[in-house]
């Protein structure tokens, strides 16, 4: 699998620096510039990650105990802090707390199961109860499940660490499947979002600064006319996304080269792009009104104390008012914060200006998150969800919409919605790509919201759809260029090849890697000896990015589907192999698993591995089938 996945070398670098300094810590920053150190002393970014020792401990490990669905928790603070787990088969384990994560309205601990391997511990504190409570009280979870705490997925380096540490490194040995990892420190500190400081401070001592570092020596700069560098910054943690480095990036590195972010997919958003799972905020204001005209994170967010810079509707009236805001000119200047507006008595919960336009939802039990797409409530569309009937729960959506438009007679903003047209193309109920294709080649609408329809159009795919998207390619949007390229794969060869190739060379690595993917079935005779190291540059780079991923079981799915698209069943066996090494309930990989064994290595084999299938995932329908084929 080594040979199979590093056969290349990564030829086309992402965005660098010819100079890097060094991290030096938050510790440095703070004799020069202690307002803003002050502020961020207290901060859920610092505090983000601490250790055990570090007087941030806010749960009662005086003795208590915690019991949920035949397991226990004992907890004990004698000479050090101490939770002794007896899972639901009896075993019963000593666990130091290594760690804290968090500070408010839950508090969650780290485990040190291995050396170098932290999982979050799935009971919790509440800081605002003062109770332990378990996180997923509704999910049966014995300890041989990938989704148990020990498990892959709550794995703390793989997972969480790179957003709560800065400059962190997850150092993952996929041969012996032990992590080293490493981070300047624990905790989003300044250099996490300002970049290594090392030559800022030389600055500071009369040093010139040189390379490709700013005027202050750093790798980025934050002010005037950096919005959108500053929106990414926040975005790299703040957003579901997919990382193709192996900790944090350098600040100041473009988006679209670190990570690739996820559109509107169902089991994330419903289809009107309103928040369902946890989002993290990014794809959300994309979608926004706010994002289109030029607002930023840090107009409503005072970065260094991580607070708004207004209570309550404040921070809307910043803008939202009879004066306006020059930054903003398209912007009515009127009364927002009024009756007249907002139809609920002054003062109550339904004249905030959030329980409107940014619905709630609460995740990890008891944190409560905004959706930050800034939205009109459309019960009239009838999706199921609107900031109208979370509130009003005894009544339905036709009440709420009959009364907005009693409230706004002549409003404009009534009109068809994208959200529609999703539902229709995820529930199967689209009559063909019509809808999608208007959506998708829309200039006015959102890049998310455009990506997300090429995502849609994919059960579309044919020549003819390849054909009326190819503009998307070279679309200013990186999210749309990354998108659109899979509708080119059915097109024919010379199209498909003509087409994509400019995007092999594309300033952002996500985009590179998306066109590198479509690359893998093309034939190497099909295309010049420069197309041919442009694909395997890009082959290259993702490649890398899945190297970067080898602690994920989902990672060992791609690999093994790229193997058999490559027509190795051997290096495709030892994908799926490991996808069920890490992940033993992961059910859609047995069925695989055993057939490939059956080719490799004959019957017996594969009758030995359906055994084991059937004893992780019982009465599993595929596995079944083949039981009644291979069986014994």
């Amino acid at each position: 699998m080594r040979h199979f996945l590093f056969g290349l070398l990564v030829l086309f670098p992402a965005f660098a620096w010819a100079q890097v300094p060094s991290y030096v810590g938050s510790d440095k920053c703070v004799e020069c510039h202690k307002a803003e150190a002050d502020a961020w002393a207290k901060s859920h970014h610092a505090l983000a990650w601490n250790e055990a020792d570090a007087g941030h401990v806010v749960a009662d490990f005086d003795g208590t105990r915690f019991e949920h669905d035949g397991m226990s928790v004992e907890f004990s603070s004698d000479d050090t802090l101490r939770a002794r787990v007896t899972e639901k088969d009896g075993v019963a384990t000593k666990y130091d707390v290594h760690s804290v994560v968090g500070i408010a309205p839950l508090q969650q601990y780290l485990f040190e199961t291995e050396q170098g391997r932290l999982q979050s511990f799935d009971v919790v504190w509440d800081t605002e109860q003062k109770r332990w409570f378990h996180l997923y009280p509704d999910q049966d979870l014995p300890p041989d499940d990938g989704l148990h705490w020990t498990g892959p997925y709550k794995n703390w380096n793989a997972r969480c660490a790179e957003c709560h540490a800065t400059a962190f490194e997850k150092n993952y040995d996929a041969q012996t499947r032990i992590y080293t990892s490493i981070q300047s420190e624990i905790g989003v500190g300044c250099e996490a979002c300002h970049g290594p400081g090392s030559a800022h401070i030389d600055w500071t001592n009369g040093q010139s600064v040189g390379g490709d570092l700013t005027e202050y020596g750093f790798t980025t700069d934050w002010g005037s006319g950096q919005t959108e560098a500053e929106i990414q910054q926040c975005a790299g943690c703040h957003s579901r996304r997919e990382a193709h480095g192996d900790g944090n990036p350098l600040p100041g590195t473009p988006y679209h080269d670190a990570y690739n972010l996820a559109v509107l997919r169902p089991g994330l958003y419903h289809p009107d792009g309103q928040i369902l799972d946890e989002v993290y905020v990014y794809g959300s204001f994309l979608q926004s009104k706010m994002y289109a005209q030029g607002v930023g994170c840090m107009d409503c967010h005072e970065p260094h104390s991580a607070t708004l810079r207004a209570e309550g509707n404040g921070v809307c009236t910043q803008c939202h008012s009879p004066a306006g805001n020059s930054r903003f000119p398209t912007l009515t200047a009127k009364e927002y914060d009024a009756p007249d507006h907002h139809h609920h008595p002054d003062g109550s919960d339904g004249a905030q200006c959030k329980s409107c336009h940014m619905i709630e939802r609460v995740y990890m039990g008891v944190d409560g998150r905004r959706d930050h797409s800034f939205r009109i409530p459309r019960p009239d569309l009838g999706l199921g969800e609107d900031a109208c009937t979370d509130c009003h729960k005894d009544e339905d959506q036709e009440w709420a919409a009959t009364q907005i438009e009693a409230w706004f007679p002549q409003s404009e903003q009534r009109g068809t919605h994208y959200g529609t047209s999703f539902q229709q193309a995820l529930t199967g109920r689209a009559d063909g790509p019509a809808a999608l294709l208007d959506i998708a080649t829309d200039p006015g609408q959102a890049g998310i919201v455009r990506a997300t329809a090429a995502y849609l159009l994919q059960d579309f795919s044919s020549d003819e759809i390849a054909a009326q998207t190819a503009s998307m390619l070279a679309d200013v949007d990186p999210v749309v260029r990354a998108n659109a390229a899979p509708l080119q794969r059915y097109a024919s060869m010379s199209d498909r090849v003509q087409r994509l190739e400019p995007l092999l060379s594309d300033p952002r690595r996500n985009v590179r890697i998306a066109a590198a993917k479509e690359f893998l079935t093309i034939p190497p005779q099909v295309m010049t000896r420069e197309q041919g190291q442009l694909a395997g540059q890009g082959m290259s780079e993702w490649q890398g990015a899945i190297a970067n991923r080898l602690d994920f079981p989902e990672t060992h799915m791609v690999l093994g589907g790229m193997a058999l698209t490559l027509r190795n069943p051997e290096a495709a066996e030892r994908a799926f192999a490991e996808v069920i090494t890490l992940d033993p309930q992961r059910a859609e990989a047995w069925p695989i698993l055993v057939q490939l064994v059956q080719l490799n290595r004959g019957v017996e084999a594969a009758q030995s591995v359906l055994a084991e299938g059937l004893s992780r995932v019982p009465n599993h329908p595929e596995l079944l089938q083949l039981k009644a084929q291979i069986g014994r």
